[in-house]
């Protein structure tokens, strides 16, 4: 996942509302999201690869969402699946807290990583960088491959359009956000990060949708949360060159009383 946006508990209509684009090598297998078989109450995509996810929500209103921390000098061979993590914690029974606090001991057994938890009542961020936990309040919020809000070009211009869809006179509607997720506009060279990519990579990386022939934007994913309880899960797929795989996504629930929003 390359970038995700939420707005938690900030909007008269819905508790959460997410929209994120998963980037990924178009040659490592995955599965459009679903419920799973083996865990019939979570619902995301999964890597076929090693059969962790990158973004997921279940029927009792229990969020999580990953994006790697580039940095490619800190790189380790052989380290455990960063999406391994979401789906533990989406079968974790405990507090998102609790969850974090077992993480953190364990932490140097993944390449770097930020984590957006959610259990129905609280909102937690995470990043491995820095082992810091925090609890976050109402707002929207911005997480690229730095630490949460770091001003990108990407995650700026995301934000802005994002609270424009929010606060606007229009509907909150998936179709707008999902517009704003095919964002291709490349950043400008002097306002590009330096994080240890050649000068190419950090300019194909950088923005919000990305399209090349061997690398990009896999899934796009809009998640609304209204707070008597509705959610909507919208996803569409895509293979190289950013062209649609046509195996789009759409999940429809209420959330168990005991993780009703």
């Amino acid at each position: 996942m390359c970038i995700i946006l939420a707005a938690y508990d900030c909007h008269p209509d819905y508790f959460l509302v997410v929209a994120a684009n998963r980037d990924e090598f178009y040659a490592r297998p995955s599965a459009p999201a679903g419920f799973w078989e083996d865990y019939t109450d979570l619902l995301a995509g999964r890597d076929l690869e090693r059969s962790g996810t990158w973004l997921g929500i279940t029927k009792r209103g229990r969020f999580a969402a990953l994006t790697n921390y580039r940095d490619p000098a800190s790189y380790k061979a052989g380290a455990r699946s960063r999406g391994l993590l979401v789906r533990e914690y989406l079968c974790f029974p405990g507090h998102p807290e609790v969850f974090l606090e077992a993480l953190d001991g364990v932490r140097e057994e993944y390449n770097g990583f930020n984590l957006l938890l959610l259990d129905g009542k609280s909102m937690w961020y995470y990043s491995s960088r820095t082992g810091r936990t925090d609890r976050l309040g109402p707002g929207v919020y911005g997480l690229s491959n730095h630490l949460l809000d770091t001003p990108w070009p990407k995650v700026v211009r995301g934000k802005e359009e994002f609270q424009r869809i929010l606060g606007g006179r229009g509907e909150v509607t998936a179709e707008r956000l999902f517009e704003l997720l095919s964002d291709r506009e490349p950043a400008r060279d002097e306002e590009l990060p330096r994080t240890g990519v050649s000068l190419e990579w950090e300019r194909l990386l950088s923005p919000i949708f990305i399209g090349s022939e061997t690398y990009g934007t896999r899934a796009s994913t809009v998640l609304l949360a209204e707070r008597h309880g509705r959610v909507r899960f919208y996803e569409r797929s895509f293979t190289a060159g950013g062209r649609r795989t046509g195996k789009d996504a759409f999940y429809e629930f209420y959330l168990d009383r005991a993780g009703r929003c």
